[in-house]
């Protein structure tokens, strides 16, 4: 297990739980892959390599050897390999030619930190190795090291670049991506998850062409249009069976992830990173720049494979905090109840209907701050409304307090409103270009984070407000993309840093406050889902999955955010009918059921429910608790897709296969449907399985392999859940 070198033929082979990655020095000192997928064992890497030099070109080509013929695994530009290069520098006299050799390597237990940048850990030196390989380009003075961690228990590789200036010279950075992998093959499907606001994560899967395809964001955030993962899937790929092979960055900025089929060696280059577009890092002598961190994933068994890997991975070793193993608790939030409408006996009036119904948690959403009647003011002023909370945040959050709900707080401190005390103290703090209009989006600007003082700012004024009443979860909002991204402060070498400078300043506000507050739960957002992204849960262990919720489009957004996503880090919430966004109205039971598949909770005025409805959520609520745990902790098996077909069911299954949770959702009524029977996944099929509340028992193989009935429904939107016990 581990990582092994073979000093004899230069070659290293990463093992994870049942994954090889194989690659070797060449004679030429260039790095070349040589294999990632199902593990194979170190006695056969000598046929590995008399294979591949002989596969990967035509005997004409083999005559004459160049990097266009090999599988790179750090690809570099101008020296016959046409492709795109991982990294591209502009040395002193313009010129953009390089060339990597390998001059050593090391091999550690454990796996290091990366410096200012979120990423995956190892809590203990045996769950994981790491490789750091040191290349140079002796012209340029330039020094690559490339990080590889191989996970024990998991079959995950993460992936990570550092270039430094070790030469007398400027050098400019023009492109600097995290991963490459150059697969001898391009007979694959590519999977991606696309959308916009309120459809975010949206499955296509189409199949690999010649040229480049792939998902980028250049928005300045990970975006709702694409997210930043990609994954090549074998033709026979499905849920259970077939070769996958996912690329995930842990970055909330933007990104590049793309495939390359190039047709002379029909082969398939995977790279993945920064977007080069509108980058550039001045890189003066002594100085180093880090990329992100990329999450390999190889599964064997299809997509289902895949996604629990990375599920563990992400709650486990990327997710931090007193809340990564603890259930989530039920929340009330306020926005689609009042929206900006509200003054303090208003919120205490919900959240003591929220006590009647067992809710934990009330969070006040938009609105507390300035003087904010609407979106066009006050983001920047972090000091309660008088108007609407007259004796302040404190004596507001010790009411609710007292009906026996802890409190929540919502803040979108990256932002500022043009008409706020912040912004006519300080024009010059938001992203802009001299010379230039600012746009508004939702009437505000974007801060610049790469300053500073912004940064600084933004961390007192949170800690303050944290500070000044028992607050235990935060809802941290981020509602538009950039534009005009330049900074005041930068000299005009680097203002094309700016974006990236931007996110190592978020990075640095979220480290400081999330750390300086341990006992918060944090959730991120961004218009909903527009930056549900690694790094965001590196600090926050939950997003706001989507500002749209509506049940039946929830089912869309959940079943894609789940190819990489666990379920802990999805907030779900029963809102209002008909819905705000979709005007769909859907029974209780469907919504609460779809939003027990999540980090439970309201969006809506509880305080207008009838008795029967209050008697629904009561139970609703009882039931999340029951099984929250293993929603939120179990492994998750997909059953039926949203973008099949008419049903959905999807079940959790606990780490030692004693109990389930199962959940089907049909949306629209066929009369001339048969029983539906379910095939369940995941089970111990040696187990007997009873039915919690109905007294019936089966074998764990007969309910993978015959199925579960599902009870007979009649009508539009309906579901049902059935927990199992052994």
């Amino acid at each position: 297990m581990g990582i092994q070198f073979d000093a004899q033929h230069k070659t290293f082979h990463l093992q994870a739980r049942n994954t090889s990655y194989v690659f070797r020095v060449t004679e030429k000192g260039h790095l070349e892959h040589l294999y990632w997928g199902r593990k194979i064992s170190s006695a056969s890497l000598g046929y590995l390599r008399e294979v591949k030099q002989n596969s990967f070109t035509s005997a004409a080509m083999q005559r004459t050897y160049d990097t266009g013929s090999i599988n790179a695994e750090y690809p570099f530009f101008g020296n016959g390999d046409h492709r795109a290069p991982a990294y591209e520098v502009v040395r002193r006299d313009g010129s953009t030619v390089t060339e990597l050799t390998y001059v050593g390597h090391r091999i550690q237990k454990g796996k290091p930190r990366l410096e200012g940048l979120p990423a995956t850990y190892a809590e203990g030196d045996d769950e994981a190795q790491t490789l750091e390989i040191d290349l140079v380009d002796s012209v340029l003075g330039l020094k690559v090291a490339l990080q590889y961690t191989a996970y024990e228990n998991l079959d995950a590789i993460t992936r990570s670049a550092r270039l430094q200036n070790d030469g007398q010279d400027n050098l400019t950075l023009l492109r600097a991506l995290s991963a490459n992998v150059d697969f001898p093959r391009a007979d694959f499907d590519m999977l991606n998850l696309a959308g916009t606001w309120i459809r975010e994560r949206f499955i296509e899967r189409r199949p690999l062409q010649s040229g480049e395809q792939g998902v980028y964001s250049r928005s300045g955030m990970s975006g709702h249009r694409h997210n930043p993962f990609i994954a090549l899937l074998s033709k026979d790929a499905t849920e259970d069976q077939g070769e996958v092979f996912g690329f995930n960055l842990v970055y909330s900025g933007n990104f590049l992830a793309q495939a390359d089929v190039e047709t002379l060696h029909n082969g398939t280059r995977v790279s993945i990173g920064i977007h080069p577009f509108d980058f550039s890092w001045l890189l003066e002598p002594g100085e180093a720049f880090q990329t992100p961190e990329a999450v390999l994933v190889y599964s064997s068994e299809g997509l289902g494979s895949m996604s629990r890997t990375y599920h563990q991975l992400y709650r486990t070793r990327l997710c931090r905090g007193v809340y990564r193993d603890k259930p989530r608790p039920v929340l009330v939030n306020n926005w689609e109840a009042t929206y900006f409408n509200f003054n303090a006996d208003k919120l205490v009036e919900i959240a003591k209907a929220g006590a009647e119904i067992g809710v934990d948690l009330f969070v006040l959403d938009d609105g507390w701050f300035g003087k904010r009647d609407s979106d066009n003011s006050s983001l920047g002023d972090w000091f309660p409304d008088t108007r609407k909370l007259p004796n302040g945040l404190a004596d507001v959050v010790r009411r609710v307090n007292e009906e026996g709900l802890k409190f929540g707080l919502w803040f979108e401190p990256e932002m500022v409103s043009p008409d706020s005390d912040l912004y006519r103290a300080h024009p010059d703090w938001c992203l802009h270009v001299a010379d230039r209009a600012r746009s508004e989006r939702r009437n505000q600007l974007t801060l610049d984070l790469s300053r500073d003082d912004v940064c600084d700012y933004i961390i007192k004024v949170v800690s303050d407000v944290l500070a000044s009443a028992p607050i235990a979860y935060v809802k941290w909002d981020m509602n538009r993309p950039m534009t005009e991204i330049g900074s005041e402060l930068l000299p005009p070498e680097r203002q094309r840093e700016t974006a990236h400078r931007y996110m190592l300043g978020l990075y640095r506000v979220l480290e400081t406050i999330t750390t300086s507050f341990p006992n918060v739960l944090f959730e991120s957002c961004a218009s909903g889902g527009g930056r549900f992204d690694p790094a965001m849960l590196h600090y926050m262990p939950q997003t706001w999955t989507s500002d749209n919720t509506d049940a039946v489009s929830r089912l869309k957004i959940q079943y894609g955010t789940s190819i990489v996503y666990p379920t802990s880090s999805m907030g779900s919430h029963v809102s209002a009918v008909p819905n705000h966004q979709m005007g769909r109205i859907t029974p209780l039971e469907f919504r609460g059921h779809v939003s027990m598949s999540g980090n439970f909770g309201y969006e809506l005025d509880l305080s207008k429910f009838t008795q029967e409805e209050k008697e629904i959520a009561k139970r609703q609520v009882a039931e999340s608790k029951e099984v929250s745990e293993l929603v939120q902790f179990g492994d998750f098996y997909r059953l039926l897709s949203p973008f099949e077909g008419n049903e959905t069911a999807w079940m959790f299954v606990s780490a030692d296969q004693s109990e389930a949770y199962v959940a089907y959702f049909r949306v629209f009524p066929d009369p001339l449907q048969p029983t539906r029977v379910l095939k369940l996944k995941g089970l111990d099929s040696a187990r007997v399985y009873a039915l919690v509340g109905i007294e019936e028992t089966y074998p764990g193989d007969v309910l993978m392999n015959v199925g579960l009935k599902v009870p007979e429904m009649r009508g539009e939107y309906q579901s049902a859940v059935v927990r199992l016990r052994s």
